[in-house]
């Protein structure tokens, strides 16, 4: 897919607007603070909080206040990215700042996942997996739960790549006939036995990663790299990645920007859920 973007603002534009925004563009290096924090990027993006981190609450007079959300959301690309596009990330600030119908992020909204790269031991060897978690309501409140894991030797275990062996990977429609005698047929060869399977079978690959922990066969070692993936904002995919670095365009910051529909979001989505 071909998605990927950065961002430009223009102060000028904005001067007059406010008397609180007029004083902004006289100060821009306070813009450029860095976002330490998730929750923080979430408040960036809605406009609930000021340059210093003072929150914003309902019925303050710049609460979600657009004119100020143009001059966040600008600050929260990453700055130094080779792939960001100006005019992409130029539609998606002014789909979601429409004066008729702004768009906001909700912390416990859904459609938002993270990824976090970690390290195993598998049978003796490190090897490097990349589980993904999502919020889920608990009680009152809610809680991080994993979702999903990418590690390529359980993917190996069941990619259908041979043609010739699916075609003949099959049960005659009268084998009931035969008492299923023919079922052995499956259990021959392992590496295909999944051929077997009904079309809609789909590998649960956290279910294994349970299994060979519950087995003793895997251990958990170390934690990496974290970032998040975000489908709340109809025709748009964004990532949020940290960015431990000198300067001000630092903290968690938009790396990636994909303009998408329906139908390939919800194949991306497919990737974080089982």
């Amino acid at each position: 897919m071909k998605y990927l973007f950065i961002l430009l603002i223009s102060f000028p534009c904005l001067i007059g607007t406010s008397q609180n925004i007029g004083s902004i563009t006289g100060d821009e290096s306070a813009l450029y603070a860095q976002t330490k924090q998730v929750n923080q990027f979430f408040r960036r993006f809605n406009n609930e909080e000021d340059r210093f981190g003072v929150r914003y609450y309902p019925g303050d007079s710049l609460y979600r206040d657009n004119d100020f959300r143009n001059v966040y959301l600008n600050m929260l690309f990453d700055q130094e990215s080779a792939f960001m596009d100006e005019s992409v990330k130029s539609q998606f600030i002014e789909d979601i700042t429409g004066d008729g119908s702004p768009v906001f992020l909700d912390f416990h909204g859904g459609s938002w996942f993270a990824e976090i790269a970690t390290t195993f031991n598998y049978y003796g060897n490190k090897e490097n997996l990349l589980l993904f978690l999502k919020l889920e309501k608990e009680n009152l409140g809610s809680k991080w739960v994993f979702t999903n894991v990418y590690f390529n030797k359980f993917l190996r275990k069941f990619y259908k790549g041979n043609e010739r062996e699916i075609e003949k990977s099959f049960l005659h429609p009268m084998s009931h006939e035969l008492d299923f005698m023919n079922v052995y047929k499956a259990f021959k060869d392992q590496k295909y036995i999944e051929y077997y399977a009904s079309e809609l079978y789909k590998p649960d690959y956290l279910s294994l990663l349970f299994y060979e922990i519950k087995m003793g066969n895997m251990s958990f070692e170390s934690t990496g790299q974290l970032k998040f993936h975000f489908f709340q904002i109809d025709g748009w995919y964004f990532e949020v990645s940290y960015f431990n670095r000198p300067g001000n365009n630092s903290g968690w910051l938009i790396s990636k920007l994909y303009k998408i529909n329906e139908q390939e979001k919800q194949e991306l989505i497919k990737f974080y859920l089982p």
